[in-house]
C-alpha cells in the first residue's frame, strides 16, 4: 500500500517546501530539523496502523484506562543520510529497537551503479514491527538490498518502508522486489516525484541528503 502525504495539506508542506528550497538548504542545521519533524510526522502517520490495547494506569486520584501500544517496533536507517529521520522516529517511538544499515553506490564504467552493502547491526526482527527510515528513495536498490540483509535477522510481523521524497519508478521497483520475495510492505512518503536523472537521482528532489545535512564527502 502507497500512502503519499502531500496529498493533503498539512505543516508536512511546508517542511518539504524548505527542504527543496537551494537558499534555505543552506542552513544544515534547519535542514537536519526539518528531516527530524517529517520523521516524527511520518512515525504518527504509520503509528495510526499499529496494534493497541488498553491497560490500567494509576493517577494521583484514580485508575484510569489508557490504550498503548502492543507492538514490537525496530527502526532501521541507512547511513548516514537517514540519522535526522531515525531521530524523528525515536522521538515518537522511544522505546524501539534500532538497526542501522551501512550502504553505498559503485558506479559501473557504463554510469550504472550498484548498491554495496557494508555493515548491520540490527535485533530480531521475528514477529516485530519492522519500519526503515531513508529520506531520498530514488532507484529503490538501497531499500531492497537493506531489506535483503534484515530479513537474516528473522520475519517481521509489518513492514513499513518510509522516505521523505521518493520516485514513481524507486516505488515500481520496489513493489516488484518484494513481490518476488513474497512480502508486502506498506510505503509511506510526503512527497513523489515522477523523474530520475541518469545519475539515478530525483527530479526535481533536493540533492543529496546526506551532503546537506552533514557536508559533502569526498
Amino acid at each position: 500500500m502507497m500512502h503519499i502525504l502531500e496529498q493533503q495539506d498539512s505543516p508536512a508542506s511546508v517542511y518539504i517546501s524548505q527542504l527543496r528550497d537551494k537558499n534555505i538548504q543552506k542552513d544544515s542545521l534547519r535542514f537536519r530539523t526539518n528531516i527530524t519533524r517529517l520523521g516524527q510526522i511520518l512515525a504518527v502517520e504509520i503509528g495510526k496502523t499499529l496494534t493497541y490495547k488498553t491497560i490500567d494506569t494509576q493517577t494521583p486520584l484514580g485508575t484510569a484506562q489508557c490504550r498503548t501500544i502492543d507492538d514490537k517496533i525496530v527502526i532501521a536507517s541507512i547511513l548516514r543520510a537517514a540519522i535526522p529521520m531515525h531521530q524523528g522516529f525515536l522521538n515518537i517511538y522511544d522505546d524501539a529497537e534500532n538497526a542501522f544499515l551501512s550502504e553505498y553506490r559503485s558506479y559501473n564504467p557504463d554510469g550504472t551503479f550498484d548498491i554495496k552493502f557494508e555493515y548491520m547491526s540490527s535485533p530480531s526482527l521475528t514477529d516485530k514491527v519492522l519500519i526503515i527510515a531513508d529520506p531520498m528513495l530514488a532507484s529503490g536498490k538501497s531499500i531492497i538490498t537493506a531489506l535483503n540483509g534484515l530479513l537474516q535477522n528473522g520475519t517481521p510481523k509489518k513492514i513499513h518502508i518510509a522516505s521523505i521524497i521518493a520516485s514513481l519508478q524507486g516505488i515500481t521497483h520496489i513493489n516488484i522486489k518484494t513481490s518476488e520475495m513474497g512480502i508486502t510492505p506498506d510505503i509511506w512518503t510526503v512527497a513523489a516525484d515522477t523523474q530520475l536523472n541518469s545519475h539515478g537521482y530525483i527530479i526535481p528532489g533536493l540533492g543529496d541528503a546526506g551532503d546537506l545535512s552533514f557536508g559533502q564527502k569526498l
